[in-house]
Protein backbone atom coordinates (compact mmCIF):
# COMPACT_ATOMS: atom_id res chain seq x y z
CA UNK A 1 0.00 0.00 0.00
CA UNK A 2 1.14 3.26 -1.03
CA UNK A 3 1.92 5.58 2.51
CA UNK A 4 2.29 8.70 0.80
CA UNK A 5 -0.97 7.92 -1.85
CA UNK A 6 -3.65 8.50 1.36
CA UNK A 7 -2.20 11.44 2.41
CA UNK A 8 -2.14 13.14 -0.88
CA UNK A 9 -5.93 11.64 -1.46
CA UNK A 10 -6.81 12.88 2.06
CA UNK A 11 -5.59 16.64 1.19
CA UNK A 12 -7.24 16.58 -2.05
CA UNK A 13 -10.46 15.30 -0.54
CA UNK A 14 -10.22 18.04 2.46
CA UNK A 15 -9.62 21.41 0.09
CA UNK A 16 -13.07 21.19 -0.76
CA UNK A 17 -15.64 22.95 1.22
CA UNK A 18 -18.18 20.51 2.35
CA UNK A 19 -19.74 22.15 5.15
CA UNK A 20 -23.86 21.35 5.60
CA UNK A 21 -26.74 23.11 7.00
CA UNK A 22 -28.82 22.81 9.62
CA UNK A 23 -32.74 23.30 9.18
CA UNK A 24 -32.11 22.66 5.22
CA UNK A 25 -35.17 20.76 3.65
CA UNK A 26 -33.47 19.40 0.38
CA UNK A 27 -30.91 16.80 0.67
CA UNK A 28 -28.00 17.85 -0.03
CA UNK A 29 -28.42 20.38 2.48
CA UNK A 30 -25.51 22.76 0.82
CA UNK A 31 -24.63 22.27 -2.63
CA UNK A 32 -21.30 22.20 -2.30
CA UNK A 33 -21.14 18.68 -1.21
CA UNK A 34 -22.05 17.94 -4.94
CA UNK A 35 -18.32 19.06 -5.67
CA UNK A 36 -16.69 16.10 -3.77
CA UNK A 37 -19.01 13.34 -4.37
CA UNK A 38 -18.44 13.82 -8.64
CA UNK A 39 -14.80 13.62 -7.47
CA UNK A 40 -15.14 10.71 -6.01
CA UNK A 41 -17.57 9.21 -8.58
CA UNK A 42 -14.33 9.88 -11.19
CA UNK A 43 -12.01 8.48 -9.13
CA UNK A 44 -13.83 5.26 -8.52
CA UNK A 45 -14.27 4.90 -12.16
CA UNK A 46 -10.43 5.54 -13.10
CA UNK A 47 -10.31 2.71 -10.28
CA UNK A 48 -12.11 0.05 -12.28
CA UNK A 49 -14.66 -0.23 -9.65
CA UNK A 50 -18.12 -1.76 -10.07
CA UNK A 51 -21.90 -0.74 -9.58
CA UNK A 52 -21.32 3.02 -10.09
CA UNK A 53 -23.76 4.93 -8.72
CA UNK A 54 -23.91 8.96 -8.18
CA UNK A 55 -27.49 9.88 -7.34
CA UNK A 56 -27.40 13.53 -8.13
CA UNK A 57 -30.48 14.41 -6.74
CA UNK A 58 -29.30 13.42 -3.33
CA UNK A 59 -25.95 13.09 -3.40
CA UNK A 60 -24.74 10.32 -2.83
CA UNK A 61 -22.54 7.88 -4.49
CA UNK A 62 -21.98 4.05 -4.47
CA UNK A 63 -19.80 1.26 -5.65
CA UNK A 64 -18.74 -2.25 -5.46
CA UNK A 65 -15.37 -4.46 -6.01
CA UNK A 66 -16.76 -7.64 -7.13
CA UNK A 67 -16.04 -10.90 -4.97
CA UNK A 68 -12.95 -13.08 -6.02
CA UNK A 69 -13.52 -16.60 -3.82
CA UNK A 70 -15.10 -20.00 -4.94
CA UNK A 71 -19.03 -19.76 -5.35
CA UNK A 72 -21.64 -23.12 -4.19
CA UNK A 73 -23.44 -22.42 -7.29
CA UNK A 74 -26.31 -24.98 -5.57
CA UNK A 75 -26.24 -22.86 -2.39
CA UNK A 76 -26.44 -19.71 -3.73
CA UNK A 77 -29.23 -20.38 -6.30
CA UNK A 78 -31.00 -21.83 -3.09
CA UNK A 79 -30.97 -18.39 -1.40
CA UNK A 80 -34.01 -16.58 -1.36
CA UNK A 81 -32.39 -13.15 -1.09
CA UNK A 82 -29.64 -13.96 -4.27
CA UNK A 83 -31.35 -11.01 -6.74
CA UNK A 84 -32.16 -8.29 -3.89
CA UNK A 85 -28.60 -8.46 -2.71
CA UNK A 86 -26.81 -9.42 -6.20
CA UNK A 87 -24.78 -12.11 -4.78
CA UNK A 88 -21.88 -13.51 -6.10
CA UNK A 89 -20.73 -16.17 -3.59
CA UNK A 90 -21.94 -17.57 -0.31
CA UNK A 91 -19.78 -14.57 1.57
CA UNK A 92 -21.41 -12.01 3.18
CA UNK A 93 -21.47 -8.81 1.60
CA UNK A 94 -19.89 -6.23 3.66
CA UNK A 95 -20.50 -2.43 2.95
CA UNK A 96 -18.09 0.13 3.92
CA UNK A 97 -19.56 4.23 4.69
CA UNK A 98 -18.54 7.44 5.44
CA UNK A 99 -19.79 10.84 4.97
CA UNK A 100 -18.68 13.61 2.80
CA UNK A 101 -20.26 16.81 4.75
CA UNK A 102 -18.39 18.48 7.53
CA UNK A 103 -19.26 20.18 10.32
CA UNK A 104 -20.01 24.23 9.95
CA UNK A 105 -18.74 24.67 13.86
CA UNK A 106 -15.98 27.28 12.69
CA UNK A 107 -17.30 29.66 9.70
CA UNK A 108 -14.98 29.92 6.87
CA UNK A 109 -15.47 28.68 2.69
CA UNK A 110 -11.83 28.11 2.05
CA UNK A 111 -9.95 25.16 3.22
CA UNK A 112 -6.64 25.38 3.27
CA UNK A 113 -4.92 21.72 4.89
CA UNK A 114 -1.12 21.50 5.44
CA UNK A 115 1.25 18.40 5.75
CA UNK A 116 3.89 17.99 8.09
CA UNK A 117 6.44 15.32 7.93
CA UNK A 118 8.14 13.89 11.05
CA UNK A 119 6.34 16.31 13.43
CA UNK A 120 8.98 16.57 16.17
CA UNK A 121 6.91 16.86 19.32
CA UNK A 122 6.61 20.78 19.33
CA UNK A 123 4.04 23.30 19.09
CA UNK A 124 2.80 23.44 15.21
CA UNK A 125 2.20 27.46 14.30
CA UNK A 126 -1.46 26.92 12.40
CA UNK A 127 -2.00 30.52 11.84
CA UNK A 128 0.55 33.23 13.08
CA UNK A 129 -1.40 35.96 11.97
CA UNK A 130 -4.02 34.97 14.59
CA UNK A 131 -1.73 33.61 17.12
CA UNK A 132 -3.83 30.36 16.23
CA UNK A 133 -1.41 27.31 17.56
CA UNK A 134 -1.86 23.80 17.90
CA UNK A 135 0.15 22.71 20.97
CA UNK A 136 0.81 19.58 23.12
CA UNK A 137 0.45 21.26 26.54
CA UNK A 138 -3.15 21.88 25.50
CA UNK A 139 -3.83 18.68 23.06
CA UNK A 140 -1.76 15.92 24.73
CA UNK A 141 -2.63 13.35 21.78
CA UNK A 142 -0.25 15.04 19.97
CA UNK A 143 2.38 13.56 22.14
CA UNK A 144 1.91 9.97 20.60
CA UNK A 145 1.77 10.75 17.43
CA UNK A 146 5.57 12.38 17.44
CA UNK A 147 7.51 11.23 14.03
CA UNK A 148 4.65 10.94 12.46
CA UNK A 149 3.31 12.45 8.96
CA UNK A 150 0.31 14.53 10.01
CA UNK A 151 -1.79 17.27 8.22
CA UNK A 152 -3.42 20.12 9.90
CA UNK A 153 -5.49 23.17 8.75
CA UNK A 154 -4.34 26.92 9.04
CA UNK A 155 -6.33 28.09 11.80
CA UNK A 156 -9.13 29.48 9.67
CA UNK A 157 -11.51 26.60 9.46
CA UNK A 158 -12.06 22.47 10.46
CA UNK A 159 -9.99 20.34 8.87
CA UNK A 160 -12.48 17.57 7.59
CA UNK A 161 -11.24 14.58 9.27
CA UNK A 162 -14.39 14.16 10.45
CA UNK A 163 -15.06 12.31 8.08
CA UNK A 164 -13.15 12.65 4.88
CA UNK A 165 -10.23 10.59 6.92
CA UNK A 166 -12.66 7.82 6.53
CA UNK A 167 -13.26 8.30 2.64
CA UNK A 168 -9.86 8.56 1.97
CA UNK A 169 -9.26 5.06 4.14
CA UNK A 170 -12.24 3.17 2.10
CA UNK A 171 -11.14 4.84 -1.53
CA UNK A 172 -7.51 2.92 -0.67
CA UNK A 173 -8.94 -0.31 0.43
CA UNK A 174 -11.90 -0.03 -3.08
CA UNK A 175 -7.78 0.37 -4.95
CA UNK A 176 -5.97 -2.27 -2.93
CA UNK A 177 -8.32 -4.43 -4.08
CA UNK A 178 -8.77 -3.53 -8.03
CA UNK A 179 -5.13 -3.97 -7.83
CA UNK A 180 -4.70 -7.26 -5.88
CA UNK A 181 -6.54 -9.76 -7.15
CA UNK A 182 -4.36 -12.18 -5.16
CA UNK A 183 -6.07 -11.29 -2.01
CA UNK A 184 -9.44 -13.11 -1.16
CA UNK A 185 -13.11 -11.22 -0.19
CA UNK A 186 -16.09 -11.51 -1.20
CA UNK A 187 -18.48 -8.58 -2.29
CA UNK A 188 -17.52 -5.45 -1.06
CA UNK A 189 -20.03 -2.30 -1.61
CA UNK A 190 -19.14 1.15 -0.61
CA UNK A 191 -21.49 4.27 0.06
CA UNK A 192 -20.76 8.22 0.76
CA UNK A 193 -23.29 10.09 2.35
CA UNK A 194 -24.28 13.57 2.94
CA UNK A 195 -25.26 15.50 6.03
CA UNK A 196 -24.31 13.63 8.67
CA UNK A 197 -23.32 16.03 10.51
CA UNK A 198 -27.37 17.33 10.49
CA UNK A 199 -28.60 14.07 10.87
CA UNK A 200 -30.14 13.21 7.15
CA UNK A 201 -26.83 10.72 6.44
CA UNK A 202 -29.00 7.84 5.73
CA UNK A 203 -32.53 9.59 4.88
CA UNK A 204 -32.28 9.13 0.94
CA UNK A 205 -29.66 5.46 1.00
CA UNK A 206 -30.93 3.59 -1.71
CA UNK A 207 -30.40 -0.17 -0.18
CA UNK A 208 -30.88 -1.75 -3.63
CA UNK A 209 -27.32 0.14 -4.43
CA UNK A 210 -25.86 -0.72 -0.95
CA UNK A 211 -27.27 -4.20 -0.73
CA UNK A 212 -24.80 -5.76 2.39
CA UNK A 213 -25.41 -8.22 4.79
CA UNK A 214 -23.05 -5.97 7.41
CA UNK A 215 -21.46 -2.72 6.97
CA UNK A 216 -19.01 -0.66 9.00
CA UNK A 217 -19.04 2.99 9.61
CA UNK A 218 -15.41 4.11 8.93
CA UNK A 219 -16.04 7.57 11.08
CA UNK A 220 -14.42 7.96 14.38
CA UNK A 221 -11.16 9.10 15.82
CA UNK A 222 -8.30 7.25 17.73
CA UNK A 223 -7.10 4.12 15.62
CA UNK A 224 -8.50 1.31 17.13
CA UNK A 225 -11.69 2.79 17.88
CA UNK A 226 -14.55 0.15 17.32
CA UNK A 227 -17.95 1.65 18.62
CA UNK A 228 -21.35 -0.31 18.86
CA UNK A 229 -23.52 1.38 21.60
CA UNK A 230 -24.46 4.66 20.91
CA UNK A 231 -27.11 7.36 22.16
CA UNK A 232 -30.75 7.30 22.12
CA UNK A 233 -31.26 11.11 20.43
CA UNK A 234 -33.88 13.40 20.26
CA UNK A 235 -34.26 17.12 19.73
CA UNK A 236 -36.58 19.99 20.60
CA UNK A 237 -37.81 23.30 19.82
CA UNK A 238 -39.78 25.35 22.76
CA UNK A 239 -40.78 28.51 21.67
CA UNK A 240 -41.99 31.22 24.06
CA UNK A 241 -44.55 33.50 23.90
CA UNK A 242 -44.30 37.15 25.73
CA UNK A 243 -45.93 40.02 25.85
CA UNK A 244 -43.95 43.40 25.08
CA UNK A 245 -44.79 46.61 26.57
CA UNK A 246 -43.10 49.52 27.99
CA UNK A 247 -40.46 49.34 30.39
CA UNK A 248 -41.32 52.35 32.56
CA UNK A 249 -45.54 50.98 32.38
CA UNK A 250 -45.02 47.28 32.46
CA UNK A 251 -45.89 45.90 36.13
CA UNK A 252 -48.25 43.16 36.43
CA UNK A 253 -48.36 42.87 32.22
CA UNK A 254 -44.65 42.27 30.94
CA UNK A 255 -43.95 38.75 30.23
CA UNK A 256 -40.31 38.68 29.22
CA UNK A 257 -40.17 35.65 26.71
CA UNK A 258 -36.29 35.52 27.55
CA UNK A 259 -36.12 35.65 31.21
CA UNK A 260 -39.48 32.98 30.68
CA UNK A 261 -36.69 31.22 28.83
CA UNK A 262 -33.73 31.29 31.36
CA UNK A 263 -36.95 30.40 34.23
CA UNK A 264 -37.50 27.07 31.94
CA UNK A 265 -33.61 26.14 31.61
CA UNK A 266 -33.34 26.76 35.21
CA UNK A 267 -35.97 23.94 35.84
CA UNK A 268 -33.94 21.03 34.42
CA UNK A 269 -30.71 19.42 36.30
CA UNK A 270 -28.07 21.31 36.00
CA UNK A 271 -25.23 18.84 36.93
CA UNK A 272 -26.88 17.05 33.44
CA UNK A 273 -25.39 18.83 30.89
CA UNK A 274 -22.42 18.03 28.49
CA UNK A 275 -19.85 19.81 30.13
CA UNK A 276 -20.60 17.43 33.26
CA UNK A 277 -21.12 14.08 32.15
CA UNK A 278 -18.49 11.49 30.24
CA UNK A 279 -18.92 7.87 28.95
CA UNK A 280 -22.36 6.71 29.25
CA UNK A 281 -24.11 9.31 31.22
CA UNK A 282 -26.70 11.32 29.22
CA UNK A 283 -27.66 14.83 29.39
CA UNK A 284 -29.70 18.11 27.81
CA UNK A 285 -27.97 20.51 25.81
CA UNK A 286 -29.60 23.96 25.18
CA UNK A 287 -27.85 24.32 21.51
CA UNK A 288 -29.29 28.07 21.49
CA UNK A 289 -31.81 30.27 22.46
CA UNK A 290 -32.71 33.74 21.15
CA UNK A 291 -35.83 35.78 20.79
CA UNK A 292 -37.02 39.17 22.39
CA UNK A 293 -39.05 39.90 25.44
CA UNK A 294 -42.31 39.54 22.84
CA UNK A 295 -41.34 35.72 21.78
CA UNK A 296 -38.18 33.50 22.12
CA UNK A 297 -37.48 29.87 20.86
CA UNK A 298 -34.63 27.01 22.70
CA UNK A 299 -33.56 24.50 21.07
CA UNK A 300 -31.92 21.28 23.21
CA UNK A 301 -31.19 17.84 22.15
CA UNK A 302 -31.58 15.18 24.65
CA UNK A 303 -29.23 12.35 24.52
CA UNK A 304 -28.47 9.19 26.64
CA UNK A 305 -27.45 5.53 25.76
CA UNK A 306 -30.40 4.38 28.28
CA UNK A 307 -33.49 3.88 26.56
CA UNK A 308 -35.53 4.26 29.78
CA UNK A 309 -33.53 6.71 30.85
CA UNK A 310 -33.67 8.91 27.45
CA UNK A 311 -37.36 8.37 27.66
CA UNK A 312 -37.49 10.06 31.39
CA UNK A 313 -35.28 12.97 29.90
CA UNK A 314 -37.89 13.92 27.12
CA UNK A 315 -40.78 13.61 30.16
CA UNK A 316 -38.70 15.78 32.01
CA UNK A 317 -38.78 18.19 29.45
CA UNK A 318 -42.28 17.84 28.89
CA UNK A 319 -42.27 18.91 32.58
CA UNK A 320 -40.44 21.60 32.48
CA UNK A 321 -42.76 23.52 29.80
CA UNK A 322 -46.10 22.22 31.55
CA UNK A 323 -44.58 24.22 34.79
CA UNK A 324 -43.49 27.38 32.51
CA UNK A 325 -47.15 27.15 31.70
CA UNK A 326 -48.67 26.97 35.15
CA UNK A 327 -46.57 29.91 35.96
CA UNK A 328 -47.50 32.00 33.86
CA UNK A 329 -50.64 30.78 31.67
CA UNK A 330 -50.97 28.09 28.93
CA UNK A 331 -49.85 28.15 25.61
CA UNK A 332 -46.89 30.44 26.71
CA UNK A 333 -44.54 27.74 26.11
CA UNK A 334 -44.81 25.20 23.40
CA UNK A 335 -42.63 22.13 22.77
CA UNK A 336 -42.01 20.43 19.58
CA UNK A 337 -39.82 17.03 20.79
CA UNK A 338 -38.66 14.90 17.87
CA UNK A 339 -36.73 11.66 18.17
CA UNK A 340 -33.56 11.41 15.45
CA UNK A 341 -31.98 8.01 16.06
CA UNK A 342 -31.58 5.23 18.92
CA UNK A 343 -28.70 2.88 20.63
CA UNK A 344 -27.82 0.20 17.53
CA UNK A 345 -26.49 -2.05 20.52
CA UNK A 346 -29.75 -4.15 20.25
CA UNK A 347 -28.98 -4.88 16.64
CA UNK A 348 -25.53 -5.30 16.62
CA UNK A 349 -25.46 -8.15 19.59
CA UNK A 350 -26.83 -10.68 17.57
CA UNK A 351 -24.10 -9.97 15.70
CA UNK A 352 -21.11 -9.95 18.10
CA UNK A 353 -19.02 -11.28 15.00
CA UNK A 354 -18.81 -7.71 13.62
CA UNK A 355 -16.76 -7.02 16.57
CA UNK A 356 -14.82 -9.95 17.28
CA UNK A 357 -13.55 -9.80 13.86
CA UNK A 358 -12.60 -6.65 14.20
CA UNK A 359 -10.94 -6.93 17.54
CA UNK A 360 -9.26 -10.02 15.76
CA UNK A 361 -7.82 -8.28 12.82
CA UNK A 362 -6.91 -5.12 15.29
CA UNK A 363 -4.48 -7.57 17.84
CA UNK A 364 -3.00 -9.19 14.62
CA UNK A 365 -1.94 -5.26 13.52
CA UNK A 366 -0.56 -4.47 16.75
CA UNK A 367 -3.43 -2.29 17.63
CA UNK A 368 -4.92 -1.41 20.95
CA UNK A 369 -8.83 -1.96 20.26
CA UNK A 370 -10.79 0.71 22.06
CA UNK A 371 -14.19 -0.38 22.71
CA UNK A 372 -16.45 1.99 24.35
CA UNK A 373 -20.18 4.49 23.70
CA UNK A 374 -20.10 6.88 21.26
CA UNK A 375 -21.28 10.34 22.85
CA UNK A 376 -22.89 11.35 19.38
CA UNK A 377 -24.11 9.07 16.74
CA UNK A 378 -23.26 7.92 13.43
CA UNK A 379 -25.10 6.73 10.09
CA UNK A 380 -24.70 3.45 11.15
CA UNK A 381 -27.40 4.11 13.94
CA UNK A 382 -30.31 4.19 11.34
CA UNK A 383 -28.43 1.87 9.00
CA UNK A 384 -28.43 -0.93 11.92
CA UNK A 385 -32.07 -0.33 12.20
CA UNK A 386 -32.84 -0.40 8.64
CA UNK A 387 -32.10 -3.74 8.30
CA UNK A 388 -27.82 -3.73 8.11
CA UNK A 389 -26.45 -3.53 11.86
CA UNK A 390 -23.57 -1.30 10.87
CA UNK A 391 -20.93 -0.75 14.27
CA UNK A 392 -18.04 2.17 13.59
CA UNK A 393 -14.34 2.17 13.09
CA UNK A 394 -12.07 5.32 13.83
CA UNK A 395 -9.92 6.86 11.27
CA UNK A 396 -6.67 8.72 13.25
CA UNK A 397 -8.63 11.98 13.10
CA UNK A 398 -8.43 13.66 16.00
CA UNK A 399 -10.24 17.05 18.20
CA UNK A 400 -13.11 17.03 15.46
CA UNK A 401 -14.86 20.34 14.39
CA UNK A 402 -12.55 22.60 15.78
CA UNK A 403 -9.62 24.42 14.18
CA UNK A 404 -7.43 22.51 15.78
CA UNK A 405 -8.14 19.43 14.44
CA UNK A 406 -5.29 16.98 12.46
CA UNK A 407 -5.14 13.90 11.23
CA UNK A 408 -2.18 11.51 11.42
CA UNK A 409 -1.58 9.93 7.87
CA UNK A 410 0.64 7.03 9.88
CA UNK A 411 -2.94 5.86 11.62
CA UNK A 412 -4.84 6.87 7.96
CA UNK A 413 -2.94 3.93 6.46
CA UNK A 414 -2.82 1.38 9.25
CA UNK A 415 -6.94 1.60 8.99
CA UNK A 416 -6.89 0.85 5.83
CA UNK A 417 -4.90 -2.46 6.16
CA UNK A 418 -6.81 -2.86 9.42
CA UNK A 419 -10.50 -2.63 7.16
CA UNK A 420 -8.32 -5.49 4.52
CA UNK A 421 -7.79 -7.30 7.48
CA UNK A 422 -11.43 -7.66 8.26
CA UNK A 423 -12.64 -7.97 4.51
CA UNK A 424 -9.93 -10.84 4.11
CA UNK A 425 -11.84 -12.29 7.69
CA UNK A 426 -15.54 -12.47 6.03
CA UNK A 427 -14.17 -14.43 3.06
CA UNK A 428 -13.69 -17.33 4.81
CA UNK A 429 -17.20 -16.56 6.40
CA UNK A 430 -20.30 -18.87 4.43
CA UNK A 431 -23.82 -17.52 5.24
CA UNK A 432 -26.30 -19.97 5.82
CA UNK A 433 -29.88 -19.58 4.94
CA UNK A 434 -31.74 -20.93 8.01
CA UNK A 435 -29.02 -19.13 10.47
CA UNK A 436 -27.78 -15.86 8.78
CA UNK A 437 -26.20 -14.51 11.94
CA UNK A 438 -22.81 -16.40 10.66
Amino acid sequence: MNYRDIGERFIRYASINTQSKEGCPSTPSTACQRELAVLLRDELEETGASEIYYDEEHCYVYAAVPGNIPCDEAKLAARSDRDTRRRENNAPVIGLMAHMDTSDAVAGTDFHPRRIDGYDGGDIILNAEQNIILSPQRFPSLEKHIGHSLVVTDGTSVLGGDDKAGIAAIMEVMRFYLTHPEYAHGTIRCCFTPDEEVGNGPLWLDQSHFACDYAYTVDGGDLGQLEYENFNAAGAAIRIRGISTHPGSAKGTMKNALLVAAELAGLLPPMETPYHTEGYEGFYHLESMHGSCDEAEMLYIIRDHDRRRFEERKRGLEKAVLEINRRYGEETAALELRDSYYNMEEKIRPHMHLIDNAVQAMKALGIEPLIGPIRGGTDGCRLSFEGIPCPNLGTGAYHFHSRYEYVSIDEMQKNVELLVRILNRYAHYELDEEAPQI
